[in-house]
């Protein structure tokens, strides 16, 4: 399938390893050119080196901080000078915080919330003014399943990115005018550091023993990879999905207990 993606360019945020650098691999295979973020340099430059290996395409690393308003703004500048302007927009940076909610801080529900649903805000306000002018865009924001059924221990990820599934409605109302999409994945268990570092230690150092052990409680079997949820966030991202908004699609291997 042709995405249509072609000469569009796009920003990734969470770009160096994971669901991020999957997504930036298919566009930049499908001729987007692409801009991914993270904050550690030295390992977003070889992300990047190796999505422009695989592909042949326009990718340039640009590290920052997604909860540094500054950050964002460099990050959209450097784009528009450097590939031009940004019409497709995945927000995917973000970590697993989860805990029991008497033992959440404040400052731990600040740093979360302006982690997972402020800098999707933010970012999303700088591009949008592109995406008018461009005639229109499409924005991802990867949330997570427990943003649809938030379970015992499960906070503040939980109440982010429920946040950010209600956000996603939100903008996909007031964008669409604009011919501006906007949609949300839904996230379960799928193979990142993060979860590779879960799986080592759940399988007593041994990674695989853990994603076995892990995959026993997904009704598929298994944990996802990467790819697999990069191809959803790029079909998303892309002309492919032309009547698809305000939608939020779980990609969990059937695990989430809501639609």
């Amino acid at each position: 399938m042709d995405l249509g993606v072609a000469g569009k360019v796009a920003i990734i945020t969470g770009g160096s390893d994971g669901i991020g650098k999957a997504t930036a691999q298919i566009l930049a295979s499908e001729g987007a050119a692409v801009a991914i973020c993270a904050r550690t340099q030295e390992k977003l430059e070889a992300a990047a080196s190796e999505i422009r290996a695989a592909t042949g395409g326009r990718v340039i690393a640009v590290p920052a901080d997604v909860t540094r308003a500054e950050d964002l703004e460099r990050l959209v500048e450097r784009v528009r000078r450097e590939l031009g302007t940004p019409t497709l927009l995945a927000n995917n940076a973000g970590t697993s915080a989860a805990g029991a909610f008497p033992t959440v801080t404040d400052e731990r529900w600040a740093a979360d919330i302006d982690l997972k649903l402020m800098a999707a805000i933010r970012l999303s306000r700088l591009v949008v003014a592109d995406m008018k002018e461009a005639g229109g865009g499409s924005i991802v924001n990867v949330t997570a399943i427990a943003g649809k059924h938030p379970g015992a221990g499960s906070m503040p990820t939980s109440v982010s990115r429920a946040a950010g599934i209600a956000l996603t409605k939100g903008m996909s109302k007031d964008l669409a005018a604009d011919n501006i999409r906007v949609n949300a994945v839904c996230i379960g268990l799928v193979k990142s550091g993060q979860i590779s570092r879960a799986a080592a230690a759940r399988g007593g150092g041994d990674p695989a023993a853990g994603y076995a052990a892990m995959g026993a409680n997904v009704p598929l079997g298994r944990v996802g990879e990467a790819e697999e949820a990069g191809r959803v966030v790029a079909f998303l991202l892309s002309e492919a999905a032309s009547y698809i908004t305000g939608v939020a699609v779980n990609i969990d291997g059937g695990m989430s207990s809501a639609v």
